[in-house]
């Protein structure tokens, strides 16, 4: 049997293809890979903060802030006001939400491809097992580096 070290590299390297498949089809699509990830964010059709997509998707404020300003200036994206006073959502346009769809069709249809053929060979309990890995990564990731902001 492997031992934790050679399982969790093999994780970690297929979650390096994972990235590297979406960072290859922002390159080659022409859409920057971070406005991607906010219009793949957007395109499940609820409500996201600034702050909520930059700490789910791991981008810093200041380049949400920015492809935002960019996106509401292109006619793609509004804003609306969010729970606190400071706090805006996110929401496509119907132009942005048709821009979405032309710039993600791809990568998604490579995905549902992804998941069918995975799926004939697994459960669909690898997707909790790897939301657990990575969960219990950012947890013991920030014990070691206390202070440290993502």
């Amino acid at each position: 049997m492997e031992d934790s070290a050679a399982l969790a590299r093999r994780l970690i390297l297929a979650t390096t293809r994972m990235d590297g498949a979406y960072y290859y089809f922002a390159r080659r699509s022409g859409v920057p890979e971070n406005l991607l990830a906010l219009l793949y964010a957007l395109e499940d059709g609820k409500p996201h903060s600034q702050k909520e997509i930059c700490e789910d998707w791991l981008i810093p404020k200041t380049t949400i802030n920015t492809i935002v300003k960019e996106q509401i200036a292109a006619g793609r994206i509004t804003l609306r006001a969010g729970k606190g006073k400071r706090e805006k959502i996110i929401c496509l346009t119907e132009s942005g939400h048709a821009y979405a769809q032309k710039a993600l069709r791809g990568i998604c249809e490579a995905e549902r491809v992804a998941v069918e053929r995975t799926l004939e060979k697994h459960d669909r309990a690898f997707v909790d097992a790897l939301e657990d890995f990575a969960g219990t990564l950012w947890e013991e990731y920030e014990k070691r580096l206390p202070g440290e902001e993502r």
